[in-house]
């Protein structure tokens, strides 16, 4: 639900806005060309949902996406559309399931021939014929950027084949090679001797924005912060050390200093596009690409914790695929505006064609998963779906065993795959999932369980299956009791 209403002169406006955008095709009054709308995607990597200090962060200094929170509509219920990241970026990009897709796990996986099961053969890149937003908005008139971390495939399988302008950055690697700190082994253009890695990708896309300011662009921001290695400049480390609270949630303060230059990014784009006149244009949407990395091989890291939620990065909990998420829309999203509806990386591609106005020429063939929540940024409440769903047939060495999940309303329900064990959460009144409700309500565990078994089928989902070559004394993860 939307906690806070809007005006109905400010609904008005911001209907009024977009019958002019969409209704007529960027005409605008007195047949002046409007400016078509720039969007840009700031997506963050291994980001836990209460990294930011506006969901709850007690060590992170986050004031400029704590400004953008506040000027804009913060989302409380936002999933990643899988517990690691690959999956999620591909579902971000062409509107799709992962379990659709069959790209369900991080490139190129892990090999585990020695676990109970044997994960299915998954696809290790998103294929060219998939459309991507960047495509969608191309053929309409659109620049299109990538800065960042792309890990969507090898050679051939890069932005700049995906319907990419322009590739900064990115490559077939998960994390930044050679570290934070250049030069490192990213062959980066113009990288200067020591300059962090963060601060150099924003400058490159400060450069992407000045150069078509005057022209509708589309910039997919994909920062590898904060994932590992944990490292951050030294000056900032110093400067959260002293900060650290033996009972806080957070503890580490290099984790807090690469929050710390994240968070100066996105307060230099912020800045540029004031600077340049296009802010009142420009939709910025910002969120994490899976949970925190918490555990790895059933030990914690000391990286970060994703409390209350439970678990991270790899998990079937939801500290594993709850995310931070806010959009800043001006004249649109209403400050300080906030929204408990579940929404999806799913749901970008859908969305990001309707804010542009763009939707009814897609590709017809182009089938998505998601659904737009663009009445959601306008205040309003029709917006309704049963379910969203997960599938996850791979081992993770900081997570559980392969599983399928199933949200809906305030019930989650997880398949564990090793087993078949269920379990069922109420989240609203069990946010931490710590009581299995399974066997108290079994008419909502049976419907939920048949919901997920259907969703699987209709979308073709790759399922794991008993291992021949099971070795339980050198498998790394054994059987869930």
């Amino acid at each position: 639900m939307i906690i806070q209403k809007w005006s109905r002169m400010n609904l008005f406006r911001g209907s009024f806005y977009l019958w002019l955008l969409i209704g007529c095709s960027g005409v605008a009054a007195a047949d002046q060309p409007s400016p078509r709308l720039n969007v840009i995607v700031l997506f963050a990597d291994d980001m836990g949902w209460n990294g930011p200090a506006c969901y709850g962060s007690d060590l992170h200094r986050t004031p400029n996406l704590d400004r953008l929170a506040a000027s804009g509509m913060k989302f409380t219920s936002a999933y990643a559309a899988c517990t690691v990241c690959s999956p999620t970026r591909a579902a971000m990009m062409t509107g799709k399931y992962p379990a659709r897709l069959h790209l369900t796990d991080w490139i190129p996986g892990q090999k585990r021939p020695w676990e109970l099961l044997s994960i299915p053969d998954w696809n290790k890149r998103l294929e060219l014929s998939e459309t991507t937003i960047a495509e969608a908005l191309k053929k309409v008139g659109y620049r299109t950027a990538h800065v960042g971390k792309w890990h969507l495939g090898s050679e051939g399988h890069m932005p700049q084949h995906q319907g990419f302008d322009l590739n900064v950055g990115g490559t077939l690697s998960g994390g930044p090679r050679g570290g934070y700190f250049l030069p490192n082994k990213m062959n980066l253009p113009a990288a200067k001797p020591g300059e962090f890695l963060t601060d150099h990708l924003t400058t490159q896309a400060l450069k992407i924005i000045d150069n078509w300011q005057d022209e509708p662009f589309f910039l997919h921001f994909a920062y590898y912060t904060v994932h590992t290695p944990i490292q951050g400049k030294p000056e900032l480390v110093k400067q959260y050390q002293p900060r650290i609270r033996a009972d806080g949630i957070h503890t580490n303060a290099t984790y807090a200093a690469m929050f710390h230059s994240l968070d100066e990014s996105v307060g230099r784009i912020v800045k540029k596009l004031d600077e340049l006149q296009i802010a009142d244009r420009t939709v910025i949407l910002f969120t994490s690409d899976n949970g925190g990395l918490t555990q790895r091989f059933g030990k914690k890291t000391g990286i970060t914790n994703n409390a209350p939620l439970r678990r991270g990065k790899g998990s079937a909990y939801e500290g594993g695929v709850r995310v931070p998420m806010i959009v800043h829309w001006p004249g649109v999203t209403k400050a300080g505006s906030r929204c408990d509806e579940p929404i999806m990386t799913i749901d970008y591609f859908p969305t990001i064609m309707q804010i542009t106005g763009t939707d009814s020429q897609r590709n017809p063939k182009h089938k998505v998963d998601g659904k737009s929540f663009l009445p959601l940024l306008q205040g309003k409440a029709d917006f309704s779906r049963d379910a969203l769903f997960w599938h996850y047939p791979h081992y993770h060495a900081g997570g559980d065993s392969p599983y399928g999940a199933v949200r809906s309303g305030n019930w989650k329900l997880i398949e564990f795959y090793d087993n078949q064990s269920i379990e069922l959460y109420d989240l609203d009144a069990d946010i931490g999932e710590a009581k299995n409700l399974a066997t108290l309500k079994p008419e909502i565990t049976q419907r939920l369980h048949g919901q997920l078994q259907s969703w699987r089928r209709s979308v073709a989902a790759q399922m794991p299956h008993r291992n021949p070559n099971y070795d339980p004394q050198k498998a790394l993860l054994k059987p869930r009791s």
